[in-house]
């Protein structure tokens, strides 16, 4: 290939960075690959030799590599997040000009985006913030792409965004998601689900070996059976292959019963907890989960612990056909009050930033390719399509109709787990988010009293309109303007 002929540059070559390298010229465009070190570079371009002769061009040095771009240059960056995007973008930009677009593709904090949309600007150069879902598996053949930022440089980018990304039937995973920043916040609470997905899942498997007594051959199986159904989904197949794995190092036992209960994170749960709590958006399945993590890092003292706290000294009969249908159908009504509020926190932040976020969309690209593609997408993008303004999932009146039926059972399950000593903070808390949604009265007005009279805050009342306050005893005194009470109330 010569000299200004490439239809898109990716620089950043850690596995991520080679497989969407070669799934961009797989499909057919002419990719010209750059990276710090050069050693990756070659190794990427002997990939794209053994995987069918694929035109990947390598580059030594972000000169060569802009200098192999067609007019208005398109370049994906994979690196770090952090100072590594500041620095590639630096050092790219210095051979690039107006009307060029650079993507980031790595998982950033999206004011990060914002940022460099705004100092790239002055240069006339465009900046898009897109998340990528689907891992390592997902970039070579089809991951989940969220993108965001000015819509005519994502015009240049769609015709390799659609056909490279996920596709279920003839649609791609894949779509404008909004300005710049917004790709960036889906993809985060893309993971802030994700996170709560897996807790609900460890929950379920924690409830089957502990109170069942199921083994990992029979926890497998009953994984892959849920697969078939309703809870169909890219995590709940893992989790059947995980539990079905024997341990190769001691063969005795499953690889999991080795594995040590202690998870890592990259940061992006504690990003949208973060951010649920800037938007005042109730996401107590994802806290959960992000806590869970927390507590889990926790190992020395929990072992510590084991042997001066005490559980239940009487186990609860069962009956072990109720609880894994009863299971099943707690598992089912906590994945959707987990994208119920995971769909809440983008449409809040959404409006107030104004980006016109398409829910639907949201569904339609997590749908196929990323780590929490499910089956249940599905419905929940014909829900968001029906009604666009819907307040929250659970109300839509499918969803609404199969949590009702569900409720009993997932009712029995957590007080099983409570009464068994086993903790199941996401699964109560998602009962817990759909009983406080469903009241119609809160024990808040006890709260806001208590507030009003240490602090005179005020209050409203539900008889007539206006602002309130109580002399509670005879201690307290006229506090004069009670409208400025309530400034800086959020």
């Amino acid at each position: 290939m010569s000299g200004m002929n490439c239809d898109v540059g990716l620089w950043g070559l850690a596995i991520m960075g080679q497989n969407f390298a070669l799934n961009m010229a797989e499909h057919k465009f002419k990719v010209a690959v750059g990276n710090r070190s050069y050693g990756k570079v070659e190794a990427t371009v002997e990939r794209a030799k053994n995987e069918g002769n694929l035109p990947i061009l390598g580059c030594n040095g972000p000169k060569e590599f802009c200098a192999q771009l067609a007019k208005p240059r398109k370049v994906i960056i994979l690196v770090q997040a952090g100072k590594p995007v500041d620095d590639t973008i630096a050092k790219l930009s210095e051979f690039m000009e107006a009307g060029d677009v650079i993507v980031d593709g790595g998982n950033e904090w999206f004011p990060n985006s914002i940022r460099r949309a705004e100092e790239l600007a002055e240069k006339g150069i465009h900046f898009i913030g897109m998340g990528i879902s689907g891992g390592e598996e997902g970039a070579r053949n089809g991951p989940s792409l969220m993108p965001g930022g000015p819509k005519e440089a994502y015009d240049l980018i769609e015709p390799i965004l659609l056909s490279c990304a996920a596709k279920i039937g003839s649609e791609a995973c894949t779509g404008y998601v909004g300005p710049v920043g917004s790709g960036n916040y889906v993809k985060m609470v893309h993971n802030g689900i994700e996170y709560g997905d897996m807790q609900l899942i460890s929950e379920v498997y924690d409830l089957l070996r502990k109170v069942i007594g199921m083994s990992n051959e029979e926890m497998s199986e009953l994984f892959t059976e849920w697969n078939k159904g309703e809870l169909e989904s890219f995590l709940i197949e893992i989790t059947a292959s995980i539990l079905a794995k024997k341990d190769d190092l001691t063969n005795e036992g499953g690889v999991v019963d080795y594995v040590l209960d202690k998870t890592g994170m990259k940061g992006t749960g504690r990003w949208t907890v973060q951010e649920a709590a800037e938007q005042s958006v109730a996401a107590p399945t994802i806290t959960a989960s992000l806590d869970a993590r927390y507590m889990s890092g926790r190992k020395t003292e929990r072992v510590a612990a084991s042997k001066i706290l005490e559980g239940p000294t009487e186990m609860p009969a069962i009956d072990k056909d109720q609880v894994i249908a009863d299971l099943q159908a707690a598992l089912y009504c906590s994945k959707v009050t987990s994208y119920a509020q995971g769909l809440s926190l983008i449409k809040a932040a959404s409006n107030k930033n104004k980006w016109d976020v398409d829910l639907a969309l949201c569904a339609r690209m997590w749908r196929g390719g990323c780590i929490i593609r499910a089956q249940l997408l599905s419905k929940i993008e014909n829900a968001l399509k029906l009604d666009k303004d819907l307040p929250n999932l659970m109300v839509d009146r499918k969803f609404a109709t199969e949590i009702n039926i569900r409720q009993m059972a997932w009712r029995r399950i957590v007080t099983l787990a409570v009464a068994s000593g086993i903790s199941c903070p996401a699964l109560s808390a998602s009962l817990t988010y759909y009983d406080q949604y469903r009241r119609e009265s809160l024990p808040a007005n006890l709260v806001q009293a208590q507030r009003d009279f240490f602090g005179g805050h005020t209050f409203e009342r539900v008889d007539r309109e206006g602002t309130f306050h109580c002399a509670w005893t005879r201690a307290h005194k006229d506090i004069g303007d009670l409208n400025s009470r309530t400034a800086g109330e959020i």
